[in-house]
């Protein structure tokens, strides 16, 4: 059997573990964070790493996705020395929104109205920033995952307050990412997250706050905020565009994150560190093409 090397132990590791055993792939978690690493030892060499630390990372044939803290990554994929399902320049591609955003516009593909900025600007600087948009306008930190830090300002006034704020973050000298975006708003948007498997669409699920959430006003429909996520069968159009933006950034196994507002429908995010919901919210055949995809992974050694 094939040995899958799995970076996360929440959902997706324990949804995914027997459907992939049933077609010959054994999935073992690796601990990437909250622990140490041995580096190196010195003169020594070889590898670094005691006898244990080694058989930790021993026989395993493909890793499903690069780590999400790249530091520890890097240590933990030396280790390892196996191909990736989706690899570090996948997360790191699909996790820039700014850089997704563009890619797909120049493509022709349909997305929000979206402006970068980049820290440090002044007041006038954001205020011809947010001058093409009408309010409110949505604000969110560009590498930011699950929602984290995104906001509405509507108006001015408000914008100049959330930006205070990101101002501060940014000013820490060891911020990695000092880029936010300006998004316009899509008020009562649905929003969907589209898997697309091996390069193809495998099924979508909708996220949506209960009835009573939006009524004291909450509007992220993000599910580790509290949303639930339904399956649905998503509409041709939705299936081609989520296709196509996989396509677009290259990456197989990819989360697409779509809103529909009247009759817009547009690319909203990436996520190529998707989570795996329960399989009925997904085609028939999620799991063997989930399968055939780590397996021809595996063949690239």
């Amino acid at each position: 059997m094939l040995r899958l090397a799995m970076t996360t132990d929440a959902e997706t590791f324990d949804r995914v573990r027997e459907p992939l055993a049933a077609r010959g792939i054994t999935v073992k978690h690796v601990q990437t964070k909250e622990r140490s690493l041995r580096v190196s030892d010195g003169e020594r060499g070889g590898g670094g790493g005691d006898d244990s630390d080694e058989a930790e990372f021993d026989g395993f044939d493909v890793g499903f996705v690069y780590p999400s803290r790249l530091m520890e990554g890097a240590v933990v994929d030396a280790r390892l020395s196996v191909p990736w399902v989706n690899g570090r320049d996948a997360v790191l591609a699909s996790r820039n929104k700014a850089g997704v955003l563009a890619a797909l516009d120049d493509a022709g593909l349909p997305t929000p109205r979206t402006t970068l900025v980049s820290n440090p600007v002044d007041e006038a600087a954001v205020t011809e920033a947010v001058a093409a948009f009408s309010y409110p306008v949505v604000v969110k930190p560009n590498s930011a995952t699950r929602g984290v830090g995104v906001a509405t300002a509507g108006d001015l006034d408000s914008l100049l307050g959330v930006v205070d704020y990101l101002n501060l973050v940014h000013d820490y000298r060891a911020t990695g990412d000092k880029s936010y975006l300006i998004q316009e708003f899509l008020p009562d948007a649905r929003d969907y997250r589209a898997m697309i498997v091996d390069g193809a669409y495998a099924g979508a699920v909708r996220r949506e706050l209960s009835a009573d959430a939006r009524e004291r006003g909450r509007w992220k429909h993000n599910v580790h905020r509290g949303a639930e996520a339904t399956g649905v069968d998503l509409p041709e159009r939705g299936r081609e565009l989520a296709e196509r933006a996989a396509d677009v950034l290259g990456i197989d196994y990819l989360g697409v994150d779509l809103l529909a507002a009247g009759d817009r429908l547009v690319v909203n995010e990436t996520n190529a560190r998707p989570t795996v919901d329960a399989a009925t919210k997904y085609e028939p055949g999620f799991y063997d093409r989930l399968a055939g995809l780590i397996e021809r992974t595996a063949a690239r050694t």
